[in-house]
């Protein structure tokens, strides 16, 4: 499905034309999209430093490389719309509007993080921000992506959510079973297969019968 930014959304509404470039966006885009990704680029660089030297414990699964899917998504979302996402969240956290200082202090265990220092890595959530976790168990979030958007769908308030798994969760039996849902319900959700060819350590081509189209034309979605 092809998505539209909030920006060019308003001045269509206005019945004004956007400046775009030939990537889609005006300038002012472009420039937001990549300071957003610089951003979550530099704070992965240094949180995996950090982990080296012992300052962070436990897990600590970093988003290098996928920057670019969070940052679209979410300059295409609107504000309420909801992002719920697995156990690589930090740059989900940050592309929110988090701030990176109390994502850092919770990877640290300090006090000022955002879970008060004791969910970690894979454990912060914002309801200020919509953002409804990083969740440690495989694909376990996609339900709850659907639990939200069920719940804008009863309340009518034209939002949606946005579930991001990756292909590892995609072998997942409740993933199936949420797009069957998803599609009965008709529910405002978003499915983002973010497909890094690695199921935390384990090849896609070794764990995925036909790895190469995990997420391909919508995947195993029914038709609605």
């Amino acid at each position: 499905m092809a998505v539209k930014s909030a920006y060019i959304s308003r001045k269509a509404a206005k019945g004004e034309k956007a400046n775009l470039t030939n990537s889609g966006f005006t300038t002012e885009e472009e420039l937001y999209a990549y300071r957003e990704m610089l951003l979550i680029r530099r704070f992965e660089e240094k949180a995996g430093q950090l982990y080296g030297m012992g300052f962070i414990g436990g897990f600590c699964h970093l988003y290098i490389g996928q920057e670019a899917v969070v940052v679209g998504m979410q300059m295409a979302a609107i504000e309420g719309d909801q992002v719920i996402t697995s156990y690589r969240d930090h740059g989900h956290m940050l592309a929110c509007g988090m701030d990176p200082g109390g994502v850092m202090a919770e990877l640290t265990g300090r006090k000022g993080g955002i879970s008060k220092g004791k969910g970690g890595s894979m454990h912060m959530f914002s309801r200020e921000k919509n953002f409804y976790g990083g969740h440690g168990i495989v694909g376990a979030q996609v339900p709850l992506g659907a639990g939200l958007a069920f719940a804008n769908k009863y309340r009518g308030n034209d939002h949606v959510s946005v579930a991001y798994f990756g292909d590892g969760a995609a072998n997942q039996g409740q993933v199936y079973e949420t797009f069957n849902m998803a599609s009965i319900w008709k529910l405002p959700v978003v499915f983002v297969i973010e497909n890094n060819r690695y199921a935390m350590g384990t090849a896609a081509t070794r764990s995925t019968a036909k790895a190469g189209e995990v997420g391909a034309n919508g995947g195993a979605v029914p038709d609605a």
